[in-house]
């Protein structure tokens, strides 16, 4: 199976002229714990991605990258600052125009047993993403199973998602996320707790799907060597705060902040 060190990647971004696909400015999260002290989940964060770009955003847990990633997808409102989607922000939509805007970025979580209605068949899960598609739905959720390596889509159909396996089941997540079409897919630790030659699939997987749909990914890892097969850009969180974006090569290989230093540095060689 291929490893995802040595899976191919495109080194310069697919950058579109114009305005940003997705612009966060200035974004910081607070939250109260038990003892009702504030604390601060993001700090001033500032990201831009261009269409088909991919970005990995790393860091150690609690660096802030999740939180960081919901509040793209509108899940979460940030105490300050700004999400721009295709020129748009995001917070003065109302509830009928978020709801449009949101078939353009969808989720892939980290878990996708978590993810997935145990008592709905693939069917209906696939219904369900495809609910303002204009044309046949078991027709399109036929050609979404194949277009991720379950075929013959047709016979994943009547099944419910627990009698999937793992790496099955997020192929079927992957398959929702890529229904209508987004321009932008924010996936959030898609690869953890998968073996390696799934890794390695996954990865290929989302690999064929930024070149075949020209979608945009943000890709949220802890995991350097899945940042370095996958991303065009890389931006590294610590404690909240963004603290060094650039090209995923020159990051990687010759990072300038000490935080970045560090996590490279804790790689174990391959």
């Amino acid at each position: 199976m291929t490893d995802v060190m040595t899976l191919n990647r495109s080194e310069k971004a697919a950058a579109a002229p114009g305005r940003p696909l997705l612009e966060l400015h200035d974004i910081s999260m607070q939250f109260k714990n038990l003892a009702g002290h504030v604390v601060h989940a993001v700090r001033n964060a500032s990201l831009t991605m261009a269409r088909g770009e991919s970005i990995a955003l790393v860091g150690e847990s609690g660096s802030g990258k999740s939180t960081l990633g919901r509040i793209a997808l509108g899940l979460l409102k940030p105490t300050s600052g700004s999400v721009l989607f295709e020129g748009r922000n995001m917070g003065e939509l109302g509830s009928a125009g978020f709801r449009a805007h949101r078939t353009q970025m969808q989720p892939i979580f980290q878990d996708p047993t978590a993810s997935l209605n145990p008592r709905r068949t693939v069917a209906e899960l696939l219904a369900q993403a495809l609910w303002k598609y204009e044309g046949d739905v078991a027709k399109r959720s036929v050609e979404l199973l194949n277009n991720v390596g379950l075929r013959p889509g047709a016979a994943y159909l009547p099944r419910l998602s627990h009698e999937l396996s793992g790496g099955q089941r997020q192929r079927l997540t992957v398959a929702r996320a890529i229904a209508m079409n987004p321009s932008l897919i924010i996936a959030d630790e898609p690869l953890s707790g998968a073996d390696v030659s799934i890794r390695g699939q996954i990865l290929n997987l989302f690999l064929d799907i930024r070149e075949s749909h020209n979608v945009a990914f943000l890709m949220i890892t802890h995991d350097i060597s899945v940042a370095r097969a996958f991303a065009d850009r890389v931006a590294v969180m610590q404690r909240g705060e963004i603290v060094e974006t650039g090209p995923a090569n020159e990051v990687l290989t010759n990072p300038t902040h000490e935080y970045t230093k560090r996590l490279l540095a804790a790689v174990p060689p391959i």
